[in-house]
């Protein structure tokens, strides 16, 4: 391995994950839903299967990726990264066979969904886990509406690939309709065994970080806020021994980020037609990378968090951690592109996509934002403003990178 001191490391990290490649996953859209049994919508160029219904067949296997040019194999449900769209209705009773094809034990974990603890998937607290060959029937009612996700609960499997969207339809009307309806899913891919990854911060928190204060930033923050201030910066991060800038325990040196399950340069593309009011579910499914979220030109309006419905808010952009969910509506006017962009919180990569009026299309991407210190805002979060903590142009939520 280079060092991970070596500016051209680094430099040639950057320009493999901006170039990204367009192999080893698909893209996601959303389908209609069906009554009755589940059924899967033929994956074709950008649309993940979508599988709808009451009665779902899961199977959790490995697959071929390349995403940075390495082969490499994904644990994977139905054989897709992100795993298959999963549509439920409130009210119905659904039934999940999820079968292991893996060498290993495996599991599903239903994000954020009330159900009996027995079905919440976790091995060693819910259940004993799916052992090689085996499949278990998870059941339960669909108590609740929104955009959720499900992943893996063993080992590292939700790094490698075993996660995807759950998207669950109200019982009675939606209370803010749409003309088009997408799922955006970001996570953070590694050709690197992540158990590696996970050994070296347990030796190392830091290990990964490569944006150390400077003397040069000291001198530079004495000029901007004078000398007791800058001393008292680092004085309070030296008290709590953490470091500043360590915005995210692994970066665009060893991750490449993926919407849908496009690298950048796979451009996951949403059609609208100007005029349309388009709802945008974004899950952040990644091991551990926080990001910032925002469509150039296009103003969101964010009506869902975590599933749950809440008083509109506009925002230019928001902050978008690891777990969480944000549904947002646009209403793109013009008869163009717009990148949909999501630059990782240490500003090391970014993971884009493309709304337009027909496929092929691209709008500029923009330039990253420059990297700058956590505040304690960013530790702690924000006071609450307004309904739902947020500022009018960006959010105020801010948690720390967790690894799973």
């Amino acid at each position: 391995m280079k060092s991970f001191s070596s500016p051209a490391a680094t430099d040639l990290s950057r320009r493999r994950f901006v170039q990204g490649i367009a192999l080893g996953g698909a893209v996601a859209g959303l389908g209609l839903l069906r009554p009755g049994r589940a059924w899967a919508q033929p994956a074709h160029a950008g649309q993940l299967p979508v599988l709808t219904g009451t009665d779902f067949a899961l199977a959790i296997g490995q697959t071929p990726v390349n995403y940075t040019g390495a082969p490499r194999r994904a644990t994977t449900v139905n054989g897709s990264l992100p795993g298959p769209i999963l549509r439920w209705k409130e009210g119905t009773t659904v039934t999940l066979r999820v079968s292991n094809h893996l060498p290993v034990q495996t599991s599903i974990h239903w994000h954020g969904i009330l159900l009996p603890f027995q079905m919440d998937g976790v091995p060693g607290i819910a259940f004993d886990g799916i052992a090689p060959g085996e499949t278990f029937v998870y059941r339960f009612e669909v108590r609740q509406s929104g955009t959720y996700w499900y992943h893996s609960h063993s080992r590292f499997q939700e790094q490698t690939g075993v996660f995807g969207p759950l998207v669950i339809e109200p019982a009675g009307p939606e209370r803010y309709p749409a003309d088009r309806d997408y799922v955006v899913m970001l996570n953070d891919w590694t050709d690197e065994d992540p158990e590696r990854i996970f050994a070296k911060l347990k030796k190392q928190s830091d290990y990964f970080n490569f944006h150390q204060p400077t003397v040069p930033d000291f001198v530079r923050d004495v000029r901007q806020k004078g000398l007791s201030q800058a001393l008292a910066m680092r004085k309070m991060w030296n008290e709590m021994r953490m470091n500043p800038t360590d915005l995210s325990d692994v970066g665009g040196y060893t991750y490449t980020y993926l919407m849908n399950g496009a690298a950048p340069a796979g451009n996951w593309t949403g059609l609208f037609k100007p005029g349309e009011k388009v709802r945008l579910r974004f899950i952040n499914g990644s091991a551990s990378t926080l990001f910032d979220v925002r469509i150039p030109g296009l103003k969101m309006t964010v009506i869902s968090a975590d599933g749950q419905d809440i008083a509109p808010v506009p925002v230019d952009e928001f902050r978008i951690s690891v777990a969480e969910t944000y549904d947002v509506i646009v209403e793109p006017q013009e008869d163009r592109a717009y990148t949909v962009f999501a630059q990782s919180i240490d500003r090391t990569g970014y993971a884009r996509g493309t709304l337009a009026p027909r496929p092929g299309m691209e709008a500029e991407v923009p330039a990253m934002d420059p990297r700058v210190w956590l505040s304690m805002q960013d530790m702690m979060g924000a006071m609450p403003m307004g309904s739902m903590g947020m500022a009018a142009s960006r959010t105020a939520w801010a948690p720390c990178p967790a690894w799973t």
